[in-house]
């Protein structure tokens, strides 16, 4: 089923922003990065609608940390997820919830369907 691994992960990048962050924000959102790019690893433009193609856009532009500096000892997605503000954050929670919804259903129409994916 292709929906079903994106569906997971993005199911646990929802979780990791969800409060408490007993590791502190940036570590739950670097782990949420971590777990939207293994959600999308077998995903392509055209397995998307508009909306989630719009969406996958945003978050894209979210986790990129290109031009981010960050200490030996410390990951690319904490060094972003450090530089988001708090409009950024709700949008990132907000965005990755969305996508979170649309692989669920997707997941679910391949289970009704008994269609298989890859």
């Amino acid at each position: 089923m292709k929906f079903s691994y994106p569906s997971e992960k993005f199911s646990s990048a929802r979780r990791s922003l969800m409060l408490p962050h007993p590791n502190g924000e940036a570590s739950s959102i670097a782990s949420a990065f971590h777990s939207c790019t293994l959600g999308l690893h077998d995903i392509h433009d055209e397995d998307l609608d508009e909306s989630a193609r719009d969406w996958v856009a945003k978050l894209n532009a979210f986790m990129d940390a290109a031009g981010v500096q960050y200490p030996v000892d410390e990951g690319a997605y904490i060094a972003k997820a450090k530089t988001l503000t708090i409009d950024e954050q709700y949008e990132l929670s907000r965005v990755v919830d969305e996508l979170a919804d649309w692989f669920e259903r997707r997941f679910r129409e391949e289970l009704r369907s008994g269609k298989r994916g890859g």
